[in-house]
């Protein structure tokens, strides 16, 4: 065992001292030492209730034969985080998840680890430290919040927190009371668990199940239930059957898992953010997976899923209706059915006896919500990299758009802009150095397109940036584009009034300028001056890479 380096040996008496010290006795020494990755705190409503999941993994853990030790990591709100500052640190917080859990588990010596994330950044940055640790695991996520509720003309309605963001817009558009707002605060997120609909904390831990390192419910049981417990406690002691195999991340984390995560993520239509973070993990898992093949891959699975911001249900409905299994069920003609799962059995045996128990959250293969893909990753002059767009919020009258450029260089510049209609309809709002570098950060932008879905405008202006979007935002919103402007990508040369092609079913975003003029503009430009001086995000702004590779670290890549 890995763990006898830290308890084996007369040379190992002062560790065996210390081990004492935390209250365990001898027989704990012969059996498996088990990191359980807590992200608890009492910041992110995703992550309040975390410390009952741990305990419950900790039983589980001690009833497989294995001895567990906690030990938490950070994590940020992207809610609370939005539209100040405090959003360049989100995306950044991904990697120091990822670097904390190598230096615990590393430092300790464990054998195996429970991985407890819940909400945006938290994921993936755990799970790319699994791929990086490749020791053996098991994850278990805290679970969605159920939606709010609030009266509405034929009974209740249920809400949650992207209408309060939209609402917003809706005030600034007197469509709605600040005391109607007001309601909508009170009642919006009712208690713990990951935001309710679709977005990106939720998209990851059902992509968590479809890569095989999650048990079936990780990605839909609902925070509050009893069985989020249940699941805990399998986890626990799952991890030590897991051990006991020696199946490792690697294993399980192989060209086929990150093909059925990315099919899953069409069908569900999730959170624009996976383009981001599961090229990460692949990175980190050493697999090549380019954004072409994603394109690919939307081309085949359909978008099944009608969850809300731009569906109807939440992810509460989509558990009842049969979860990630039934949904993998229904696009099985489309996934890679021999990936391994932690369960030690394949993903087709895992999925095999599901059903689909509510064709109105989960529609059939032949009768999709969309043809196509939630999301899309287009290309053209002003994205030669690539950029990302959630294919499955835009309207139609927006899949194809032509318009003059409004240009901004942030995103406080385009909010109060957006907050004052200092916009046309048919223009295209282009937002800039708000990349990986340029931010720093890549900030997330709900507020901007909420503010613009809130006033009825996202089916007539399209926002196109080099920062990244909420998986809760819908409209014609483009982002990832890159290069980005602080690398002298053609975003940085657009000037008020250039046209802007979008063609979302052609897989398109371009300029019309000639390649001499967009060179000749980007060679006038002065310097890239980086926003921030000193502390952490200096240094992540002169490490991270471009946003088409997964605003990894370059010095890894």
């Amino acid at each position: 065992m890995k763990s006898d380096a830290v308890k084996k040996g007369v040379e190992r008496a002062p560790h065996r001292s210390l081990l004492y010290a935390l209250g365990h006795p001898k027989e704990d020494l012969d059996r498996p030492f088990i990191g359980v990755v807590n992200s608890y705190n009492t910041v992110i409503p995703g992550h309040m209730h975390l410390q009952s999941v741990a305990q419950m993994v900790k039983e589980g853990i001690r009833t497989g034969g294995g001895v567990p030790f906690e030990f938490n990591t950070i994590g940020v709100c992207d809610g609370i985080a939005m539209n100040h500052p405090g959003m360049k640190f989100s995306l950044p917080s991904r990697e120091l998840i990822a670097d904390a859990v190598e230096i615990m588990a590393e430092a300790h010596g464990f054998d195996a680890l429970v991985f407890i994330p819940n909400c945006d950044k938290i994921v993936p940055g755990m799970l790319m430290a699994a791929a990086r640790l490749n020791l053996p695991c098991v994850f278990v996520s805290g679970g969605p919040m159920l939606p709010g509720r609030v009266p509405g003309e034929n009974g209740t309605v249920d809400i949650d927190l992207i209408h309060c963001f939209e609402g917003v817009g809706k005030v600034l558009n007197h469509k709605m009371t600040e005391k109607q707002l007001d309601e909508l605060e009170q009642r919006a997120c009712p208690g713990c668990g990951s935001c309710s609909p679709i977005a990106t904390a939720n998209t990851m831990n059902c992509l968590t199940e479809a890569l095989g390192l999650g048990l079936p419910g990780n990605g839909t049981i609902p925070a509050p239930e009893g069985r989020r417990l249940q699941l805990a406690f399998l986890a626990g002691k799952q991890v030590m059957q897991v051990f006991e195999k020696g199946l490792r991340p690697l294993d399980i984390l192989t060209p086929d898992a990150f093909h059925n995560a990315f099919a899953v993520d069409m069908a569900l239509g999730g959170s624009t953010n996976t383009i981001l973070h599961v090229p990460a993990i692949a990175h980190e898992a050493g697999v090549d997976f380019p954004l072409t093949r994603i394109n690919e891959i939307s081309e085949s699975v359909p978008h099944l899923c009608n969850l809300r911001p731009y569906g109807t249900f939440a992810l509460a409905d989509l558990d009842i209706a049969g979860g990630v299994l039934a949904v993998m069920k229904e696009i099985s003609k489309r996934l890679k059915p021999g990936a391994m799962t932690v369960l030690g059995k394949t993903i087709g045996d895992v999925y095999r006896d599901a059903d689909v128990r509510d064709r109105r959250v989960i529609h059939p293969f032949g009768e999709p919500l969309h043809k196509t893909g939630g999301i899309a990753i287009l290309f053209g002059n002003l994205a030669p990299d690539g950029a990302v767009v959630k294919a499955a919020g835009v309207s139609e009258e927006m899949m194809l758009h032509e318009g003059p450029a409004r240009c901004f260089n942030s995103e406080e510049e385009a909010t109060k802009a957006i907050s004052a209609r200092v916009f046309q309809p048919g223009e295209v709002l282009v937002v800039r150095y708000e990349g990986p570098k340029g931010g720093p950060g890549m900030r997330e932008m709900l507020t901007p397109t909420s503010m613009l879905a809130g006033m009825d405008a996202d089916k007539s202006v399209a926002l196109i940036t080099d920062g990244r979007f909420s998986g809760g935002s819908r409209g014609a919103a483009i982002g990832h584009v890159s290069p980005e402007a602080a690398a002298r990508g053609p975003i940085a040369a657009i000037r008020d009034g250039d046209i802007i092609q979008i063609d979302i079913a052609k897989r398109t975003l371009n300029v019309k300028l000639e390649a001499k003029e967009i060179q000749e503009r980007l060679a006038s430009l002065p310097p890239f001056t980086p926003k921030v001086k000193k502390g952490y995000l200096a240094r992540y702004s002169r490490l991270v890479s471009s946003a088409s590779t997964g605003a990894v670290f370059e010095d890894e890549a």
